[in-house]
Formats: C-alpha cells, structure tokens, sequence
C-alpha cells in the first residue's frame, strides 16, 4: 500500500510540475504564496477554495450512497 502511495505521490510531480509548477502540500503553497507576495498570491485562492469545495462534494454523496441507520 505504501508503494502505491509513493508511486502515485511520485506521478503526481513528474506530471504536473513541468505543467503548471503542482504543489501537493497547500501549506507550503500559501505560506511561499504569502512570503514572495505579488503574482504568488494569485491561484492561493485554489488551494482553499477547492479542498473546501471536494469537501462538501464529499458529504453531499455520502449522505446520498450511505443509507441512514434512521428506519
């Protein structure tokens, strides 16, 4: 299992790095965001919005796959 993460992790950059300079750590991100300031700061908005959107996506089908214990 560990391996697969690994492999995957290690996909992830060799894929998107030369692409669009991927980051798969939001904190790293914001916090190199916040310190070169200027053009940095502009696609933060990404890492906050859509980890709070994949979120919600999440418990919107949850609540829609998982049937309630409520009978």
């Amino acid at each position: 299992m560990v391996r697969r993460g690994l492999l995957h992790l290690t996909l992830v950059h060799l894929i998107t790095i030369p692409v669009d300079n991927t980051s798969v750590n939001p904190a790293r991100s914001i916090a190199t965001a916040v310190f070169q300031g200027g053009w940095a700061l502009g696609p933060v908005w990404a890492f906050i919005v859509f980890p709070l959107v994949g979120g919600a996506l999440g418990a919107v089908l949850w609540k829609a796959l998982v049937p309630s214990d409520d009978a």
